[in-house]
C-alpha cells in the first residue's frame, strides 16, 4: 500500500504560489487573504495560525478579523465590507459559527470573485453547473491529490461518504465533472460497507474517528481520508482506521499529512488567482 504524501504536494503548490505572489507584488499588487473568525474555538484558532504561517512563507498577506460573540448581521456586515475592499483579494469565514448563524447564510455575502473557499451559494451553483469557480479548498484538495497520483477518474466508481456543502457534495461534483460514476453515502445509507466496498476511489468526510474499516474498502482502492479528529493528547486522527487501510487499500492519505496541507496550499493558490483578476 502506498501512502499519498500531502505534504510534498503542498510544498509543490506553495512554490507555485510564492512565485505568483512575487510577480504580483512586483506589479504593485499585494495578494491579501482576509480570514473572518467569529468564534473562540481553539481548534479554529490553531487552524488560522497555520494559514497565517503558510501565507507568510508564500508571500501572501493574511488579515485576520476577529469578532466577539457576533450575530448574523455582524458577520454578514464584515463580509460585505471586506468584499468591497479592493485591497482584499480572498475571503474565508471560519466555522464553527455562533448558534443560529449558518455558513450558507453568511457566505452569500462574500463577493464570488473573492470566495476562495467556495462557500457561497453562487460558487456552489457554478460548481454544480460545471462553470469556472473556486471550489471549496478541501474538496479541491481531494481532486488535486488524485490528479497527482495520476488516478484515472473517467469511468471510475467513486463513493463519497459525507454530504456536507464543505466537502462531501462539492467533492462529488468535482468527481462528476471528471466523468467518474459517483455515489454519495451518509448517515442514513443502508448497507454502507457494501456500498463503499464497490468503490475504486473512496473519499471519507464524516468527522468520526476510525469510522471506516477494512470491510468498507475494496482491495486496491484509492482511499482519501478527509477527517481531522482531535485526540486527547493533542494529535489528529482520520475517519479511516489506518490498519484497515493498510490491509486493503492500494493507496491512502494519512492523517495528519494528507489532505490538510493541500487544503491550506490551495486556499493560497486561489487567493493569488483572485488577485490576478
Amino acid at each position: 500500500m502506498k501512502l499519498i504524501d500531502g505534504r510534498a504536494a503542498a510544498a509543490d503548490i506553495m512554490s507555485e504560489v510564492s512565485a505568483a505572489a512575487a510577480e504580483l507584488r512586483a506589479a504593485g499588487t499585494d495578494p491579501t487573504l482576509a480570514i473572518v473568525v467569529p468564534t473562540r474555538d481553539e481548534a479554529t484558532a490553531w487552524y488560522v495560525r497555520s494559514i497565517e504561517r503558510a501565507a507568510a512563507k508564500a508571500g501572501v498577506t493574511s488579515r485576520v478579523e476577529h469578532l466577539a460573540d457576533p450575530g448574523a448581521e455582524d458577520v454578514t456586515g464584515l463580509l460585505r465590507k471586506l468584499s468591497a475592499d479592493p485591497s482584499v483579494h480572498g475571503i474565508i469565514c471560519q466555522t464553527p459559527l455562533p448558534d443560529g448563524v449558518s455558513l450558507e447564510e453568511v457566505a452569500a455575502h462574500i463577493d464570488t470573485r473573492k470566495d476562495v473557499d467556495g462557500a457561497g451559494p453562487t460558487s456552489l451553483g457554478r460548481l454544480a453547473a460545471g462553470l469556472p469557480t473556486f471550489a471549496p479548498a478541501t474538496a479541491a484538495a481531494v481532486l488535486e491529490l488524485l490528479h497527482r497520483e495520476q488516478v484515472e477518474l473517467a469511468g471510475a466508481r467513486a463513493v463519497v461518504v459525507g454530504r456536507s456543502t464543505v466537502v462531501g457534495k462539492p467533492a462529488a461534483l468535482l468527481l462528476l465533472n471528471e466523468h467518474a460514476t459517483v455515489t454519495v453515502c451518509h448517515s442514513r445509507t443502508s448497507e454502507l460497507a457494501e456500498e463503499c466496498a464497490e468503490a475504486d476511489i473512496l473519499v471519507v468526510a464524516v468527522g468520526r474517528p476510525g469510522f471506516i474499516g477494512a470491510e468498507h474498502i475494496k482491495p486496491g482502492a484509492i482511499v482519501i481520508d478527509v477527517g481531522t479528529n482531535p485526540t486527547d493528547d493533542g494529535g489528529l486522527v482520520g475517519d479511516v482506521d489506518p490498519a484497515g487501510a493498510r490491509s486493503r487499500a492500494g493507496a491512502y492519505t494519512p492523517v495528519p499529512g494528507g489532505v490538510g496541507p493541500v487544503t491550506t496550499a490551495l486556499l493560497l493558490r486561489h487567493t493569488v488567482t483572485a488577485a490576478r483578476g
